[in-house]
């Protein structure tokens, strides 16, 4: 089958972290102002057009993902519905929130539509000139992208590949070129990129090279995070931190884990020399590329923290 007749179905989310997501649409029903005053007198012949629409709206967000296709299945954690009663509309704003992986947009965008085809249906025996106006997304927020500003700043970042195979010439990297990859994506600019074999003081040196003398911004490690006898990057690290920034390796560990159960058995340190972030990371490839999606665009923001700006 060629490639341009192959249905793409669901976008694949399982990399992405769990953010607090929120979103409000507004569906707007075009109706007789003398329809108003029948629904204020309490005679629409269905009953509770507002209840109803609240709950028809409810049960409509909750369950998108079974009316769209392409929409996954996510955890709710909270519906709320308001009706207005105008001169000649009435209004059905619905709120939606969540803390998952994708937007909710389309549940809020749902959540209206239906709550506004309940109402149409309750008034449609007394009111023949009924219309759902318009239907629109009036805001959403949440997802790492709101995270991405880091300011006027210019990152500088510095890669170091710590593994005596790859140092000898006996393994090509690969985890640290995914590393450069992400970081050209995120837009910061890398510098140095250098390999390394599994020595305390050669790291050790190293780092603070970087940071007091180049004075880059980031440093990100690869590889000698594990239990093995020469697996010394903590140790390397833990001599040239000023402050340690615990948050960050708990981030990478408990993403890694819901994704493969050994990543309790990294000891990679993070944390701050000055005003530069050193963060280690996992010497696989796959463990290296979660990482980053866990922790990225989201961590850049500790430049700002660092110059003084605060959260």
């Amino acid at each position: 089958m060629s490639e341009n007749k192959v249905n793409k179905g669901m976008f694949n989310v399982s990399n992405k972290p769990d953010t607090y997501r929120e979103a409000i649409a507004l569906a707007v029903l075009k109706v007789n102002p003398s329809t108003i005053s029948l629904i204020k007198k309490g005679k629409s012949p269905k009953g509770d057009i507002i209840e109803a629409a609240k709950i028809s709206a409810t049960m409509a967000a909750k369950r998108t993902w079974d009316l769209i296709p392409y929409c996954h299945p996510i955890p709710i954690d909270q519906v709320l519905v308001e009706v207005l009663l105008r001169q000649d509309s009435i209004e059905i704003a619905v709120e939606v929130k969540s803390v998952w992986k994708t937007g909710v947009e389309m549940e809020s965008l749902t959540g209206a539509c239906i709550g506004a085809l309940t109402i149409y249906d309750m008034l449609k025996p007394v009111d023949n000139t009924l219309s759902i106006g318009s239907v629109r997304l009036l805001s959403k927020s949440g997802g790492i992208k709101d995270f991405h500003e880091h300011g006027n700043k210019e990152i500088k970042a510095a890669v170091l590949v710590i593994s005596d195979s790859v140092a000898s010439g006996k393994r090509i990297d690969k985890s640290g070129k995914t590393i450069v990859d992400k970081l050209l994506k995120d837009g910061v600019e890398v510098i140095e990129y250098k390999i390394l074999p599994d020595d305390v003081h050669l790291i050790e040196h190293n780092l603070k090279e970087f940071c007091d003398d180049s004075r880059v911004d980031l440093i990100l490690t690869s590889g000698g995070t594990g239990l093995g006898p020469r697996d010394v990057t903590p140790e390397a690290t833990h001599n040239v931190l000023e402050k340690e920034v615990v948050g960050i390796s708990e981030t990478t560990r408990a993403y890694g884990q819901r994704r493969l159960p050994l990543s309790m058995l990294s000891r990679g340190l993070s944390g701050v020399r000055g005003k530069t972030l050193i963060i280690n990371l996992p010497g696989s490839v796959r463990a290296v590329s979660e990482s980053m999606d866990s922790l990225f665009p989201g961590v850049l923001h500790a430049f700002r923290m660092l110059e003084g700006h605060g959260h």
